[in-house]
């Protein structure tokens, strides 16, 4: 429940997907060399070890990123037995997946396919069933007498009943609550829609009661004016040690990350409303440099016809750059296929009255603008492709927001400019739901929703359904 917890547990069970993988690995050799020997079913012996030893070590390591982007990780201590298959048939399926294809690409047909079928039962069974003893085995030590955490809850608000029936979701994960301790003058009522009631103590009673009973923590969910007059209560926890947290719902609203940051020495309650996770982030980009790179390779023979096809269509570069903002408004230079005739910004403010969006940026059915081969180049987004150079400058994302204008910018709204707070990228969720037809808040929205639930799974889905959208050009033009 708790995310330091939460935390703990997820390593726990990247730790046990690995060992399950590699035994699961070890054993399926053991039995191929074994069947080999004994020449069962037509088959005979396989290379040594050492010849299999980059398949085992790429198995072994490609599992827990694959279990990462099915978020196989997250809240793994609430998964029930029917989760626990589920995630361990897709991370052997796609491990399966990837296996092959690194094969074909390398050749590698020395590998024994019935050691791989072995294999994969083997890493289902045990990945399945060591997940599920690691995490009914936490639960029952958590639900222990001597290891169930006592909690304390200062405050009766709506707050404090949150906290108390989040509590109780957790009792099968060792968490109990024991009281409520609450600040007015008065006796205030106990907080309702509770699976059974608390005992109710003024605060000044409360430190006779973490002397009497077993407390383990205490929360806090009081309002800001109450602050004050709890501090010599949190000395005394401070003195005997006893774990307190404090609700923060008296601080800013929206954020969807709040966490502490030592600045050198100096503890900082940092908010933020993008992405926090440096190791997601940091894979995010080592993926776009590496499609980016190899995309660019693979595409130079496509490049080099659509620059001939541009110089055909009309006077005028083979590239189109233009300014745009990304990443907190900082100002690149976007790189794009020229589309349009070469004084296409010259002519947009005759086109004004044309733009079919209802925001600050510009589109426009039929565009006169548009050059023959332009025209095709955009409804297949072919005039995209150049930005992959964007990309590999870090200028760009694969999947972000769409990049605006820095005019575009002056024009929005205070909570149209947390779009900007994403790295900007080739395509989004706005790609998927009709591109140019989408009313321009909704399609802020759409950015912002990315943002808000931003993985790398979430990326890779989206590039996955942006082939067929750019395919078949729906809602380009």
């Amino acid at each position: 429940m708790f995310s330091r917890r939460s935390r703990l547990m997820r390593v726990s069970c990247v730790v046990n997907d690995l060992l399950a993988t590699a035994v699961s690995f070890l054993l399926a050799y053991g039995m191929r060399v074994w069947v080999g020997q004994k020449h069962w079913l037509g088959l005979h012996g396989i290379y040594p070890f050492s010849a299999y030893l980059p398949v085992f070590v790429a198995i072994v390591l490609l599992i827990p990123l694959l279990g990462y982007l099915l978020n196989a990780y997250q809240q793994v201590e609430l998964k029930r037995p029917r989760d626990i298959a589920t995630d361990a048939v897709k991370m052997v399926a796609l491990g399966l997946l990837a296996l092959f294809t690194g094969m074909f690409f390398f050749q590698s047909q020395y590998v024994s396919r019935g050691l791989l079928l072995a294999f994969v039962l083997l890493q289902f069974v045990l990945l399945a069933g060591s997940r599920w003893t690691l995490l009914a085995t936490g639960t029952w030590l958590r639900t222990r007498p001597e290891n169930r955490r006592h909690f304390i809850i200062v405050g009766t608000s709506q707050s404090a009943a949150q906290l108390a029936s989040l509590l109780e979701e957790g009792q099968n994960l060792g968490l109990e609550l024991l009281a409520f301790a609450y600040t007015a003058r008065e006796e205030p009522a106990t907080p309702a829609d509770l699976r059974r009631r608390y005992p109710l103590m003024p605060l000044d009673q409360l430190p006779q009661l973490l002397h009497s009973h077993v407390v383990d923590e205490v929360l806090f969910a009081v309002n800001r004016e109450d602050l004050a007059g709890l501090e010599p209560l949190m000395q005394q926890c401070e003195q005997e040690g006893i774990h307190m947290r404090m609700h923060l719902d008296f601080l800013p609203q929206g954020f969807n990350h709040v966490f502490v940051e030592h600045l050198g020495q100096i503890p900082l309650l940092t908010f933020a409303s993008s992405p926090q996770n440096d190791f997601a982030l940091a894979f995010k980009r080592m993926v776009d440099m590496l499609v980016a790179v190899t995309a660019l390779i693979l595409l130079s023979p496509v490049f080099l016809l659509l620059a001939i096809l541009i110089k055909l269509a009309s006077r005028g570069p083979v590239f189109y750059r233009q300014t745009r903002c990304g990443l907190g408004g900082r100002r690149f230079r976007l790189l794009k296929f020229r589309s349009m005739v070469a004084n296409a910004d010259q002519l947009l403010p005759q086109l004004e009255k044309f733009n079919e969006l209802d925001g600050p940026a510009f589109k426009m059915r039929n565009d006169p603008r548009c050059t023959r081969i332009g025209r095709w180049m955009r409804v297949l987004s072919l005039d995209e492709l150049p930005q992959l150079w964007n990309v590999l400058l870090g200028h760009m994302s694969l999947v972000g927001p769409r990049p605006p204008l820095p005019e575009e910018v002056d024009q929005y709204h205070s909570w149209q400019r947390r779009r900007l707070r994403m790295r900007p990228g080739m395509t989004c969720l706005w790609a998927l739901q009709g591109r140019s037809q989408l009313r321009f808040d909704n399609w802020v929205r759409l950015d912002l929703l990315y943002i808000d639930n931003w993985s790398v799974w979430l990326d890779f889905k989206i590039l996955l359904k942006t082939i067929p959208a750019v395919l078949t050009g729906r809602g380009a033009h």
